[in-house]
Formats: structure tokens, sequence, C-alpha cells
């Protein structure tokens, strides 16, 4: 059994990758032969999404949660409905866990005392006592940012 944290981070990597594709391409991202013009992402999506579906033990519930995404691309429940099966597909298969992962490109990883590190346009990390926290892909957010003891916020 592959790890449980192992599983969280690669789902959390491969269900935006999928789902572009799925809203690039509806339910015809099930059975679409790869489009020269497709972006990478989309691309990428359609590749963990084929591996995904050539191992998973219940390929059905996988291809209705694609379809329900598809129907409704803007559903956060369609969405979250897809990332359960995928899921469940990733939590019985360590190897698989370990193919999809070599698939994704590296991630940006924070390391020392009150450092930042940006990968592409939405993976941020940070760390430090002080460092802010970020809350929304796409559209960066700070939630707080970095705080002075001693010193009001505002």
């Amino acid at each position: 059994m592959p790890d449980v944290n192992d599983v969280e981070v690669l789902v959390g990597q491969v269900v935006p990758a999928i789902g572009s594709a799925v809203v690039a391409y509806g339910a015809g991202v099930l059975t679409r032969v790869e489009d020269e013009s497709a972006k990478a992402t989309v691309r990428l999506g359609q590749r963990l999404l084929a591996r995904i579906l050539h191992r998973a033990p219940n390929r059905a519930s996988v291809e209705a949660a694609v379809t329900d995404l598809a129907a409704v691309p803007e559903d956060v429940d369609a969405l979250g409905a897809l990332r359960l099966q995928i899921r469940k597909v990733l939590a019985g298969d360590a190897e698989l866990v370990a193919e999809l992962s070599a698939l994704m490109p590296a991630r940006a990883q924070a390391t020392g005392d009150h450092s930042t590190a940006v990968a592409g346009d939405v993976n941020i990390s940070t760390s430090g006592p002080n460092a802010p926290a970020a809350y929304s892909i796409g559209q960066v957010r700070y939630t707080e940012g970095p705080t002075v003891p001693g010193q009001p916020q505002g």
C-alpha cells in the first residue's frame, strides 16, 4: 500500500491536470486522441487519466466522475467526486503512485527559515514563523502577512 501522504500530495497534483483536460474536451477526454494543439496541462491530464483508467479496478466509476464533471465543469462537487475516485485508485496501487509521480513536474519547496519558493504560476511554498500564507491558486491572495511581534496588525 502506498503512503497516505504520498497519495494525498499526488491527488492534489493530478486532479487539476485531469480537470483541465475534462474542461477542454468534455467527456470526449475518455476517448480523444492527443491533439498537437492541446496545451501542455491538458496533454498531461490526458496521459494521467489514461494511466489511471488503465489500472483502475473499477474503471466505470472513474469514467462516470469524468462524465459528470464534463457536464458541469464549474461544479465543485463533481470535481470532488472525481478526486475521490482517483484517490481510491491511487490508494490501492503503489506502483501507479510512483509512475504518476514521475510524470508530474517538479514542485517548488521552500527550505530554511523565512524562505519562499515559487514554481510556474500556481505552486507557492513558504516557511518560517513570519511567512505569508497564500490560499488561492490562480489569483494568489494572502490570508495573513508577516507579523512583527509587539506591533499592531492592520
